[in-house]
């Protein structure tokens, strides 16, 4: 019997079409109701009672969500944190929260670094200034000899690591899940978050969000002077309000962001005037290689399920 997967992200497969192809040759009849936008949420309800197999992007799939879905059998993050998902929910229902970890860990990597580079160099703010017609010289310090204080080890954090020892960086590391041998072991000294914050020269990080921000104020002004805070992990681990006053202090010498507790950016949001701060639109994932990376592993786990199977990554 033929089933079907309705897929609300626009990126499932936008690079490559080896996901659609599983999932169509696999009898999952995939359903994309729009190319360029995630489905609302009040379609999402409309069109979810239909599909046996559910793939969401950045979508807020709640009880309600899976309430109104009676042939549901499957949920599948097009990525790597639950977060928009109501796991417990779905556990609750018997049905599997599957998703793609590590598809994009290079990815995310590299362009965390790409904006340590574009912070601490004045990069972009070169650029705006150019093609406005200016011609400025903005000075910005060596990464070499500097120290960088990574908060999440996990795969993404552990890549970033690696990549600031090749510049020269002394790494500090936080995260109270990764045992502090293997913190060491992997090149990083392992610190309390207040003593990297104090420390470190810049600050990057790769957490699941969890509630409160992470970095209120309080802990924003425990920062060192003149430190640069990077993060591509999630929005809301951040207090925006607070990271705003701190850049127009000067307490802080700049922050690049990729996520945000809304997105998009709202207009007339804290951070659009806040001076020397890169924001970018949650891109930090897109490659083509992770696209097709992250697709076939939840399109994998979809079809087992589907085919009363283990799946290979459940979340939960």
């Amino acid at each position: 019997m033929s089933t079907t997967t309705l897929v609300t992200t626009p990126t499932f497969a936008r690079h490559s079409p080896d996901p659609w192809t599983l999932l169509a040759d696999g009898g999952a009849g995939p359903v994309r109701p729009y190319d360029d936008r995630a489905l609302p949420y009040g379609e999402l309800l409309a069109r979810i009672p239909g599909a046996d197999a559910l793939v969401a992007g950045m979508d807020p799939v709640t009880a309600e969500v899976m309430d109104a879905a009676p042939r549901l059998k499957v949920i599948a993050k097009h990525g790597v944190g639950t977060d928009t998902i109501d796991v417990a929910a779905a556990r609750e229902r018997g049905i599997p929260v599957v998703f793609a970890p590590g598809s994009n860990s290079r990815a995310v990597a590299e362009y965390t670094f790409g904006l340590v580079l574009d912070a601490a160099r004045r990069i972009s703010a070169s650029h705006t200034a150019v093609t406005a017609g200016d011609w400025p010289k903005l000075f910005g310090p060596e990464l070499h000899g500097r120290t960088i204080g990574v908060v999440g080890f996990g795969r993404i954090g552990r890549l970033v690591a690696g990549y600031a020892g090749a510049f020269g960086m002394s790494v500090l590391a936080h995260d109270p899940y990764v045992p502090d041998d293997a913190v060491t072991a992997a090149g990083a000294e392992p610190v309390p978050l207040d003593a990297l914050l104090a420390r470190a020269d810049v600050v990057t990080l790769h957490l699941p969000p969890a509630g409160e921000p992470l970095l209120d104020a309080a802990r924003l002004t425990a920062m060192k002077p003149g430190a640069i805070l990077v993060n591509a992990a999630r929005g809301g681990l951040v207090d925006d309000t607070a990271l705003a006053a701190a850049l127009h202090s000067g307490h802080l010498a700049a922050a690049a962001l990729d996520a945000f507790a809304v997105e998009p950016l709202p207009a007339g949001h804290v951070l659009r005037g806040a001076p020397r701060l890169t924001l970018t639109s949650h891109m930090a994932a897109c490659t083509p290689e992770a696209n097709r990376a992250m697709g076939l592993m939840v399109a994998e786990d979809v079809l087992r399920v589907l085919a009363g199977e283990p799946p290979r990554h459940t979340a939960g």
